[in-house]
């Protein structure tokens, strides 16, 4: 097992992976690790679908081009659930609030989730498996999505994680420096600090990018992330949260 250092400070994205099964010992810690994540309420609003079938990854990989799909040994697809509580509530009699058709309801299902996704990251990590975050799976064809993964009303998918045994060991992308990330007691006093420093990481990922190991770019942060937001401006997100049951009102 690794330590709770290396597993946090040394994690990379992995794309590639052996075709090794992941020990079912690590699966189960895995498992554990993600229902012991803190959440809203201990409501726990969230759930997780593992998908060792190749097929149904395949199918996935189809829509995203994604290669870790079909290259990981497990994808673990991580959910926001209200359809636990609700089913459960009806069993028993109790009325269900409209908590799905609010800002707050969507927000606490999606940090749920995401938690919990960063619990199984270190924890695979831990166990010297390679994983990759995939956030294109909520987006590429959420209803298709939703439809290959029999996803009821009350269910929608935040992220997607890839597990495997590594097949490369990528470069450390460099992060924010701690001026940019951490203000003490109030939001950053400095505006023009702070962007000082904010372009001189945007410089340090240039060269990264210009100089990593497995294919380069000219790749910049500030242009480039920004280009991910151009293309998410096509994303339909409301329309497929409220093909789930989620009609947000305020």
């Amino acid at each position: 097992m690794e330590s709770v250092e290396k597993s946090l400070l040394e994690r990379t994205s992995v794309r590639r992976y052996e075709r090794e099964a992941i020990p079912e010992k690590d699966m189960q810690f895995i498992y554990d690790a993600i229902r012991n994540t803190p959440t809203s309420y201990n409501g726990q609003q969230f759930s997780v679908i593992d998908i060792s079938d190749q097929n149904l990854k395949e199918e996935l990989y189809a829509l995203t081009n994604q290669k870790q799909l079909k290259t990981c040994n497990r994808l673990l697809i991580f959910c926001s659930d209200y359809n636990k509580i609700t089913l459960l509530a009806r069993r028993k009699g109790i009325d269900v609030p409209e908590f799905t058709n609010t800002m707050d309801g969507v927000t606490i299902g999606i940090i749920d989730a995401s938690l919990a996704m960063m619990s199984a990251v270190v924890a695979a990590q831990a166990c010297g498996l390679g994983s990759n975050c995939v956030g294109y799976l909520r987006t590429v064809d959420p209803a298709k999505v939703a439809e290959l993964l029999h996803l009821p009303k009350g269910v929608f998918v935040v992220c997607g994680l890839a597990l495997g045994v590594p097949r490369e060991h990528p470069d450390i992308k460099p992060k924010q420096h701690n001026e940019t990330v951490f203000f003490s007691n109030r939001y950053c006093a400095d505006e023009e600090t702070l962007v000082n420093n904010l372009a001189k990481y945007d410089e340090e990922v240039s060269h990264y990018n210009a100089t990593r190991s497995g294919g380069t770019t000219d790749n910049d942060w500030c242009g480039h992330i920004l280009d991910y937001y151009r293309h998410a401006m096509a994303y339909r997100i409301l329309d497929y949260l409220k093909a789930q049951g989620y009609d947000v009102k305020h």
